[in-house]
C-alpha cells in the first residue's frame, strides 16, 4: 500500500524526512507526513506517475483488418 523506508530511501535518494518530504514535492509526488514525523507515500501513485502500468492483463491479440480497402 506505501512504499516501505527503503524505498522511500532509493527514490528520494535522502535518509531525514523532512529531506525525503523535500524531494517528493519536487517530483510532484503526493505524499502525506505522520504524527511521528515519517513520510507516506501511496505506491500506486508512484507507479502511476513513473510510468509502471496499473493494469497487468495481457493486451488483446492484434489482427490485421482484412476488409479494409
Amino acid at each position: 500500500m506505501t512504499l516501505s523506508p527503503d524505498e522511500l530511501k532509493e527514490l528520494t535518494h535522502r535518509c531525514r524526512p523532512g529531506a525525503q518530504a523535500r524531494a517528493l514535492r519536487a517530483m510532484g509526488i503526493e505524499h502525506k507526513v505522520r504524527p511521528d514525523g515519517s513520510v507516506a507515500v501511496l505506491r500506486s501513485h508512484v507507479e502511476g506517475q513513473m510510468g509502471a502500468p496499473n493494469d497487468t492483463r495481457q493486451p488483446a491479440a492484434w489482427e490485421p483488418n482484412w476488409s479494409a480497402a
